[in-house]
């Protein structure tokens, strides 16, 4: 049975610093291109880091330059450090191969408020 775990999320304030990590169950995270997606309630997910399985990253402009993803594969584990914080970064977040599976986990939740 395949499943990603997802844990790390916590309430935060706005320039504040979070590691959300995301551990494969039933699937190696290192034969995909893993990536990170947030959803708030009503709104779409959206993918908003991925890395390739050579390495490669890509980020969505809204988390460019504050946002970094990796992977430890001898862990199983994908990584999402979250630095300076900002209160529309508040989600829900999730990982799965960056072409998504049905696989959804629970998700952790981060909330970014003073």
């Amino acid at each position: 049975q395949v499943q990603y775990v997802e844990s790390g999320g916590g309430l935060v304030q706005p320039g504040g610093s979070l590691r959300l990590s995301c551990v494969g169950s039933g699937s190696r995270v290192s034969i995909y291109g893993m990536g990170w997606y947030r959803q708030n309630p009503g709104k779409q997910r959206e993918l908003v880091a991925r890395i390739s399985i050579s390495g490669a990253t890509n980020y969505a402009d809204s988390v460019k330059g504050r946002f970094t993803i990796s992977r430890d594969n001898a862990k199983n584990t994908v990584y999402l450090q979250m630095n300076n914080l900002k209160p529309e970064d508040t989600a829900v977040y999730y990982c799965n191969p960056d072409v998504p599976t049905k696989y959804w986990g629970q998700g952790t939740q981060v909330i970014v408020s003073s």
